[in-house]
């Protein structure tokens, strides 16, 4: 368990990271006579239905993303809101270590809870470190949450990993966790399991020669609560 004091330290740490890597930044474009490296994008995705990592949050959902990136950092900010009460607002920072690895955090927070509660019993922030890895065909994920927050969900100590693999027509992915990816309220128990094996298909809807709209399809299995999802995007 955490106490407040550690929570804010990373909240000081995560707003560090920003200042360094903006600073970076601004020196690295400073004598630059070309166009910047650095860009800020926007979008949007719709989903028949919110599932995260072999769970479902929320019935059909528009999830928008902003974003700024400048080659080695990444950070911006997601959202999931769906058309009842389901509400979700992520931070996150991102660093390539390589052309193929990063290592990242990500802010958990969920609008309704009050955004400055940082105990463990109600607190509306799950903090996350990342540390994935994306080659041509394989991809690899692995998530740890440092504080237990009663409001977000975290119980602390959550892991999470992932393996996909890409082929020609579709992805294969399989993941396993514990914590708040697999706690069963009625037992009080989060042991480690498999729960989010699944099949991505992608493709473009072509409207005119300029523009297409990119489609997903994901059919998930999570062995873990004994559930199958059949979900579909697309991305604007």
């Amino acid at each position: 368990m955490y106490g407040r004091s550690f929570i804010r330290k990373c909240c000081w740490f995560f707003c560090g990271l920003v200042l360094v890597a903006v600073a970076t930044d601004d020196m690295a474009l400073y004598g630059q006579t070309e166009d910047p490296a650095s860009s800020w994008t926007t979008g949007a995705d719709l989903y028949s239905s919110f599932v995260w990592r072999g769970t479902r949050l929320s019935g059909p959902a528009v999830q928008p993303v902003i974003e700024f990136n400048s080659g080695f950092f990444t950070a911006g900010a997601w959202g999931s809101f769906d058309f009842n009460d389901y509400q979700e607002v992520d931070l996150y920072l991102s660093f390539a270590l390589t052309e193929s690895i990063s290592i990242g955090i990500q802010d958990y927070y969920l609008p309704g809870l009050a955004y400055f509660d940082y105990s463990s019993a109600s607190g509306s922030h799950a903090f996350e470190i990342n540390l994935s890895y994306s080659g041509e065909h394989v991809s690899l994920e692995a998530d740890y949450v440092v504080n237990e927050a009663g409001g977000a969900g975290s119980l602390g100590g959550d892991l999470y990993f992932e393996a996909g693999i890409a082929f020609d027509y579709f992805t294969v992915f399989m993941g396993a966790g514990n914590g708040w990816h697999t706690y069963d309220p009625v037992e009080d128990k989060a042991a480690f399991n498999v729960c989010n094996i699944g099949l991505e298909v992608s493709k473009d809807i072509v409207i005119t020669d300029s523009f297409n709209i990119p489609v997903t399809g994901q059919i998930i299995f999570n062995p873990d609560s004994e559930q199958m999802f059949l979900v579909a995007g697309f991305t604007f």
